[in-house]
C-alpha cells in the first residue's frame, strides 16, 4: 500500500505540474511587419488591424471563411419596409467583464462609431436613426433604401456601454492620438479571445474566451503578436521556429521559406488594390515648388503621371510577379464589368507633352508620403514611382516612414497632410459602391463625405450616380450604373491604380489557419498541432 501511495502521489504531482506548466498549452505566436497600435476598434480601417480586434470583438454581422455573410450577434434581421431594417440579438452574450450584451451596446457603438476621430465612421448611414425595441431588438430607421446596409458590419464591432462609460471611453481614440486612451489599451468585447496585455510597439497577447458564446473552431490557448519590421528579422524569426507565422514573406525569400524542411508560404489572391493619390484640393500643393496654384487641378497632369508610371514594370521588377496590374480601384474579382478596362499605357513622349499643354515643360517638385511597413513593398513601389516620374521631369521628394506616422498625417484628424501618397484599399463590402463612397466621393476638410478620399478629388456628377447605386436593388441596372460611373472616374484619373498584390504567409507546417482574400489573420480559425 505505501508504494501504491507513493506512486499514485508521483503521478498527481506530474499531472499537476503538467497543468500548471504554460509550455504545455497551446500558443500561437506570430508576427507582421508594422504595428498594432491602438485596441480601439474604431481608431483606424485598416486590414490587419481590423483582424486583430476580431479576437475580442464582434460585430452584428460575421462572414465565413468564404466570405459570405453569416449572423453574428444579431442572430438574424429583416426589412418590415424598404427604410427600416430589424435587427434580433442574442441573448445570453456576456461582455469579458461579465456583464450581459444588450440593444444598449449596439445603439451606443452606432453613436460611438459616427463620432469624431472614428476612422470606420462609414460602416453606417450618418442620418440613421437607431431605436430600441427592446432588450435584444433594435431598428435601424433609414431615410433611403439601403440594400448593402449591412455588408460591413462585420468589422463593425460591438462596444459595452457600461465599460466604455465607467473607463472614460465614450469617444473613439484617434488614429492621430499622441496619449492613448483606455480604449487604446485595453478591450471589453464579447468575441473568442480576451486581451490580456497590449503594449503598442512591442507585444500583445491574447487568451481564449472559455466563457464565449460561439463554437470554438480553434485549439489555441494563447496567441502573442510582435511587430518585426525588419524583413530578414521577420524570416529569421520564422525559420528559427520563434514565430509560427509571419505575414508578409519577402518576394525574394518565398523559395528559402518553402525548401525549409518546417515552414511553407501560403499564397491567394487579395482583394486589396494598391493605388497613388494627388491632393486636388488645395489651390497651392503644400509640398511643391509650384507657388500659387495646384498642378493636380488640371487633368493633363494627372493623365502624364499616369502614363508615366509603369504598373507592369512594378509587377516584373519590385513584385517580382507577385501582383496583378489593375485597371480600376476595385479588385477584378469584385467587379463583373472590370475586364472592359485596361491598365494605362506607358508613354512617356505623350506625358511630357501633356506636362507642357498645362504649363509645366520642364516639369516640376513635388512630395509623396508613402508607408515602409504597411503593404508589400510598399516603400520601393514609392521609389519605382519616383524614377518613372523623373523621366517626364518630375522631381519626387519622398517621405517613407512606418504606417502609424503615415497614418496620423494623411487621415483627416492629421488634416490630410499630403500631396501625393500611396495607399491601399480593400472595400469592406466587396462593393464597387464602398471604393465610390470612401475614395472618389467627395469631403470636407474635416472629412466628412469620403474619408479616405485624402486628396480630395471630387466630381459631383459621380457621387450623384453612387447616390443611385446605393439605393438601387435591381442587380443589372445597378451593374449598368456601376459601369457608368467607373468610365467617369477614369476619365477624371482621379487616382492612378496600380496592382493587386498576392497574399503571402508564413508558416510553420504545424499550423493550420484559413487565408482569406481579405488578408484577415482571424485567430479564432489557427490550431496547432
Amino acid at each position: 500500500m505505501s508504494i501504491r501511495k507513493t506512486l499514485l502521489a508521483a503521478v498527481a504531482a506530474t499531472l499537476l505540474a503538467a497543468a500548471a506548466d504554460p509550455a504545455s498549452a497551446k500558443t500561437f505566436r506570430f508576427a507582421f511587419q508594422g504595428n498594432y497600435q491602438a485596441a480601439d476598434p474604431y481608431t483606424l480601417n485598416e486590414t490587419f488591424t481590423l483582424g486583430l480586434h476580431a479576437a475580442v470583438y464582434e460585430g452584428l454581422t460575421k462572414r465565413d471563411k468564404d466570405l459570405k455573410i453569416i449572423p453574428g450577434l444579431a442572430e438574424r434581421w429583416e426589412t418590415p419596409d424598404p427604410l427600416r431594417w430589424r435587427f434580433h440579438l442574442r441573448k445570453g452574450v456576456k461582455f469579458h467583464d461579465g456583464s450581459d450584451f444588450t440593444a444598449d451596446d449596439v445603439i451606443f457603438s452606432a453613436d460611438r462609431v459616427r463620432a469624431q476621430g472614428s476612422d470606420v465612421k462609414t460602416r453606417i448611414p450618418s442620418d440613421s436613426q437607431w431605436v430600441k425595441v427592446d432588450d435584444h431588438t433594435v431598428d435601424v430607421v433609414l431615410k433611403t433604401p439601403n440594400p448593402i446596409l449591412h455588408y460591413e458590419w462585420d468589422t463593425w464591432y460591438i462596444m459595452s456601454k457600461k465599460w466604455a462609460e465607467k473607463n472614460n471611453a465614450t469617444a473613439p481614440t484617434s488614429a492621430s492620438a499622441t496619449t492613448p486612451s483606455y480604449a487604446a489599451l485595453n478591450a471589453n468585447g464579447t468575441g473568442p479571445f480576451i486581451l490580456e496585455s497590449h503594449q503598442p510597439g512591442v507585444k500583445t497577447v491574447w487568451k481564449t474566451n472559455p466563457s464565449w458564446w460561439g463554437k470554438k473552431e480553434h485549439n489555441i490557448d494563447e496567441a502573442i503578436f510582435t511587430p518585426i519590421g525588419s524583413d530578414a528579422t521577420r524570416v529569421a524569426a520564422l525559420l528559427s521556429g520563434e514565430v509560427d507565422l509571419m505575414d508578409p514573406v519577402p518576394l525574394q525569400d518565398i523559395q528559402r521559406v518553402n525548401s525549409n524542411a518546417n515552414t511553407q508560404v501560403l499564397t491567394g489572391p487579395e482583394l486589396r488594390t494598391i493605388f497613388l493619390g494627388f491632393d486636388q484640393r488645395r489651390d497651392e500643393l503644400k509640398y511643391s515648388n509650384v507657388k500659387g496654384k495646384n498642378p493636380f487641378k488640371d487633368v493633363r497632369v494627372r493623365q502624364a503621371f499616369s502614363k508615366a508610371i509603369d504598373v507592369n514594370l512594378i509587377k516584373d521588377r519590385v513584385m517580382r510577379g507577385a501582383s496583378v496590374p489593375a485597371a480600376l480601384l476595385i479588385s477584378p474579382l469584385l467587379f463583373e464589368g472590370s475586364k472592359e478596362f485596361k491598365t494605362a499605357a506607358v508613354d512617356i513622349d505623350g506625358a511630357k507633352k501633356l506636362l507642357a499643354e498645362a504649363g509645366y515643360p520642364q516639369g516640376f517638385e513635388v512630395g509623396m508620403d508613402c508607408p515602409t511597413d504597411r503593404y508589400v513593398n510598399d516603400e520601393a513601389i514609392c521609389q519605382a514611382a519616383v524614377g518613372m516620374l523623373a523621366r517626364i521631369g518630375v522631381k519626387v521628394n519622398l517621405n517613407a516612414q512606418p504606417k502609424t506616422k503615415y497614418f496620423a498625417k494623411v487621415l483627416a484628424t492629421g488634416g490630410y497632410d499630403t500631396s501625393f501618397y500611396l495607399l491601399g484599399w480593400t472595400p469592406g463590402s466587396f462593393d464597387s459602391w464602398n471604393v465610390f463612397a470612401n475614395i472618389t466621393g467627395c469631403r470636407d476638410d474635416s472629412g466628412k463625405g469620403g474619408p479616405f478620399n485624402f486628396g480630395g478629388y471630387c466630381n459631383p456628377k459621380l457621387d450623384e450616380l453612387a447616390a443611385k447605386i446605393l439605393v438601387e436593388t435591381d442587380t443589372a441596372k445597378r451593374n449598368a450604373m456601376i459601369a457608368e460611373a467607373w468610365k467617369m472616374e477614369r476619365a477624371d484619373v482621379s487616382h492612378i491604380p496600380l496592382h493587386q498584390q498576392t497574399l503571402n504567409w508564413g508558416v510553420n507546417k504545424k499550423v493550420k489557419i484559413v487565408q482569406r482574400a481579405d488578408n484577415q489573420i482571424l485567430l479564432y480559425w489557427v490550431n496547432m498541432d
